[in-house]
């Protein structure tokens, strides 16, 4: 199985999260991160809506690993099946 990045799809105002993928093998995985999550892993505040994608790309690395994980565990939500990445993922 290989697990890497894929692309980054932008922010959804309405449900305050970053849409991304990853590729599994040559199958697109849809994923997501809430805006809370983002803002724990950088120590931010309510980060402005204009700068979600630059936060995202820095922190992109934490972020594909935990969703990495998750895959790994079958931890899939959603339909289409998806990785869904909240704060509670990045505790401990």
């Amino acid at each position: 199985m290989s697990f890497t990045s894929g692309t980054f799809r932008g922010y959804d105002e309405d449900r305050s999260v970053v849409l991304f993928s990853m590729i599994n093998d040559h199958t697109e995985v849809p994923c997501a991160i809430s805006s809370d999550a983002m803002d724990f892993l950088d120590g931010a505040k309510r980060t402005p809506p204009a700068q979600r994608e630059q936060q995202f790309m820095r922190l992109r690395a934490s972020i594909e690993s935990c969703a990495e994980r998750k895959f790994a565990n079958a931890e899939l939500e959603g339909r289409p099946p998806g990785i869904i990445l909240r704060r509670l993922d990045f505790h401990g």
